[in-house]
């Protein structure tokens, strides 16, 4: 965002973007609990999963988790890009992530030197390395099956990696087929984040304008009227809102309002078609 808009509203940043910094992030007690039993887990290492539809908040829920396990001494938190990947690609980012050469073709061998990669950190640190992996619905039963496998030690007595999941409720759906339910049975934390209520909503806005150095950015009255439209989704309330911000600076208003809304989202009713005329007498 231009530096002008910026100025006109007195902002730091845009506070309806998703780049916002992590210390601006909005989260509520179920987010920090789970957060809080994530750092936990990554004292044994184990999976972790937090799902819900498209807007609720997941990939806000896995940035939360890596500011605060980066946080934390010696801790390795690596982000997975590519969930998608076969096998192979997989195991190439891995060793990106890790800071290890892999032979993807020499699938034992990459293998062992992640897992003594792994155990070498856990050796020396108290947290075990991290793995981020959003949407997560979109990798393969064999490459959730690999990564079981390749974080699993000591006839499975013990966990030399955290994962943590982000995914719709395809992943859900995913971990119920037979090749993935010793997957399912090993996750340890959950989180399902639903449509979300409007007061969190409100707070929510209220609390990115505030961070971002203007909290009275809009009228409690546009406030109302965009969260009883968001439907419950964080995304369509910070879209909307973003578009208003937008369409004030470009008629350089100098509060976002409700009229702005109307003007911005409501149609117009469009005008009647006129009647043609009758015909006359004797014409066809």
């Amino acid at each position: 965002m231009s530096k002008q808009i910026l100025q006109l509203y007195g902002l730091k940043w845009n506070p309806f973007l998703p780049d916002v910094p992590p210390d601006a992030l909005c989260h509520t007690p179920r987010l920090d609990s789970f957060v809080w039993r994530v750092e936990q887990l990554c004292r044994d290492g184990g999976f972790a999963a937090v799902l819900g539809e498209s807007g609720t908040g997941k990939s806000v829920c896995l940035r939360l988790v890596a500011e605060r396990m980066r946080g934390q001494r010696d801790v390795v938190v690596g982000e997975l890009t590519r969930p998608q990947a076969r096998v192979a690609d997989f195991y190439r980012e891995l060793g990106h992530l890790f800071g290890v050469p892999l032979t993807p073709h020499n699938r034992w061998a990459s293998a062992k030197t992640l897992r003594d990669t792994w155990h070498a950190h856990i050796d020396k640190a108290s947290f075990r390395p991290l793995l981020l992996v959003d949407e997560a619905q979109e990798m393969s039963a064999d490459v959730l099956s690999e990564l079981r496998l390749l974080s699993s030690a000591n006839l499975d007595t013990r966990s030399i990696l955290t994962v943590v999941f982000a995914a719709d409720r395809r992943l859900y759906d995913k971990l119920r087929l037979p090749a993935l339910l010793p997957l399912d049975s090993r996750m340890r934390v959950r989180l399902v984040l639903e449509a979300a209520p409007r007061e969190e909503l409100s707070a929510c806005l209220r609390h990115v304008m505030e961070q971002a150095g203007s909290s009275k950015l809009m009228t409690s009255e546009l406030a109302t009227t965009l969260v009883e439209h968001a439907a419950g989704n964080y995304r369509a309330l910070m879209s909307m809102a973003n578009d208003l911000l937008l369409a004030g600076a470009q008629r350089e208003v100098r509060q976002l309002d409700e009229k702005l809304f109307f003007d911005l989202f409501v149609p117009t009713p469009s005008e009647k078609p006129r009647a043609r005329p009758a015909a006359a007498p004797g014409r066809r």
